[in-house]
C-alpha cells in the first residue's frame, strides 16, 4: 500500500507492511545510511556494491537514488521500524526496462533474525506487480545461503547457478565468485 509521509516532503511514496515503512532515500538520511550499514564490513560482504568508505561514497548513493526515481517508476528504498522510524536498511528494485527489474536487500546487524527482511522483500515484490515487471530476478552469492531461503520463501525459483559470474567487492581476493540467479514472473515463479 502505497501511503503520503507526514513530513517536509509530503510527495514521497511510502510502502508500508504491518511493521515497516520503506521509502526513497534523501539527502538527510546520508550520515544514517552511512553508519547504519553502508560501512559496515560484516553487513555489506555479500553485497554487489564497494562498502562505503567514507560519506561522500553514500551521497553519491544517495544521488544514484534519486536519479533512479526520476527515471523508472520506482527505485531504491529505505527500510524503516514503524513503530520509531529507526532506519534498519535498504531494499527496492532496480530496471532494466519497464518490465525488467532486479531486487536484494541489505540490513545492519541489529535488524538480522527479525523477519524485516522478508517483510521488506515481499512488499517489494508486491510493488513490483503492480508496477507491471513481468520479470524480477535477484543475484545472490552461492554461498550465501540465509539469502538463498529467504529469495525462496518470497516466491523465487532458483533459475540458475552462474559460475564465476560476478565480483563482489566486499570480498577479501574480489575474484569472480559463483553466483545464484533467483527469479519470477509476475504473479508467479520462474521463466
Amino acid at each position: 500500500m502505497f501511503a503520503k509521509m507526514d513530513s517536509p516532503k509530503k510527495t514521497d511514496p511510502l510502502l508500508l507492511t504491518p511493521r515497516l515503512q520503506l521509502r526513497p532515500p534523501r539527502d538527510v538520511d546520508t550520515t544514517e545510511v552511512f553508519h547504519c550499514y553502508a560501512s559496515d564490513p560484516d553487513v555489506t560482504r555479500y553485497v554487489g556494491w564497494p562498502r562505503h568508505r567514507d560519506i561522500d561514497d553514500t551521497r553519491a548513493f544517495i544521488t544514484f537514488a534519486k536519479a533512479e526515481w526520476q527515471r523508472w517508476p520506482a527505485g531504491p528504498l529505505l527500510i524503516e521500524s514503524r513503530e520509531d522510524g529507526r532506519l534498519l536498511g535498504s531494499t527496492g528494485l532496480a530496471f532494466e526496462t519497464a518490465d525488467i527489474a532486479s531486487t536484494g536487500y541489505v540490513l545492519a546487524k541489529a535488524a538480522w533474525g527479525k523477519g524485516y527482511a522478508q517483510e521488506a522483500l515481499s512488499a517489494v515484490v508486491a510493488m513490483a506487480d503492480r508496477l507491471g515487471v513481468q520479470y524480477l530476478y535477484a543475484l545472490c552469492h552461492a554461498d550465501h545461503a540465509v539469502s538463498a531461503h529467504l529469495l525462496e520463501r518470497c516466491g523465487f525459483e532458483l533459475e540458475a547457478l552462474l559460475r564465476d559470474g560476478i565480483s563482489f567487492p566486499n570480498l577479501e581476493d574480489g575474484t569472480p565468485q559463483d553466483v545464484r540467479r533467483y527469479s519470477r514472473m509476475r504473479g508467479g515463479v520462474g521463466r
